[in-house]
């Protein structure tokens, strides 16, 4: 049987840590939870669970599910985040893979977001694959922001969701946008990234024309609608933030 070493980072996630974890007792031999300082409730709960709980300061999402998966003592890991959770089916499909030989070294599964109060099933957001589990020797995390599973080949597939509580107000979002918009300025500038006014005057109308209408987030009522404005919104933030970066280095 393939063994599973489940991993999940957190900071301060005591509001949504039970959730993940009671989702993967059924089909996870080990769990690891790597911390990066929390100070609330959360090492506890991950104790109570039965997690192996370790303590890293923060660098970026890639190097902390990096350093998880290398301590992980199976070779196949599955990587969960603190806002998520294992849906019935896709327990169930996972327990079907542990009991068959492995034809493939990645797998991906589709994602589900919970949204304000409903689930939604347009707007880019789904069926959003997400490359979770991963045999640790031939894939490795890289990314500071929106990081991604590197392999080589083509990756397997699961059935069942991921279900991702991603924000439990607009206001969470609006911040989210903030934080990430930040993050991608600096990948950007640190990747050679010069040109940005361009990407944002065009960027910024072609992101809400192709959530709202192309992707069908029309179908998700006033949430698809809000969703699309804050695509383009996040667009516009990180073009101009890289902006602002260019000018602050070439100030004398």
């Amino acid at each position: 049987m393939n063994a599973i070493s489940a991993c999940i980072i957190t900071l301060n996630e005591q509001k949504r840590l039970t959730r993940a974890l009671a989702s993967l007792i059924p089909i996870a031999d080990e769990i690891m939870v790597v911390d990066a300082g929390s100070t609330d409730a959360t090492a506890e709960i991950a104790k109570r669970h039965g997690a192996i709980f370790l303590s890293r300061s923060w660098t970026n999402y890639a190097e902390q599910k990096n350093f998880a998966a290398e301590r992980a003592t199976h070779p196949w890991i599955f990587s969960l985040d603190a806002d998520e959770e294992l849906s019935a089916e896709l327990r169930s499909s996972l327990l079907a893979w542990k009991r068959q030989p492995p034809a493939f070294s990645v797998y991906e599964v589709s994602r589900r977001a919970w949204y304000l109060g409903a689930w939604i099933r347009h707007s880019g957001w789904y069926p959003d694959f997400q490359r979770r589990l991963y045999r640790r020797d031939a894939a490795r995390f890289t990314g500071i922001v929106h990081e991604a599973l590197r392999f080589s080949g083509v990756p397997g597939r699961l059935p069942g969701d991921l279900l991702h509580y991603t924000v439990d107000s607009f206001a969470e979002h609006e911040e989210k946008v903030e934080r990430y918009t930040t993050l991608a300025a600096q990948q950007m500038f640190a990747a050679g990234r010069r040109h940005w006014r361009g990407a944002m005057y065009f960027g910024t109308p072609w992101s809400w024309l192709q959530n709202y209408f192309l992707r069908g987030g029309i179908l998700d009522g006033y949430r698809g609608a809000l969703i699309a404005s804050m695509a383009a919104r996040s667009v516009r933030l990180k073009y101009r933030k890289l902006g602002a970066l260019l000018a602050e280095r070439s100030a004398p």
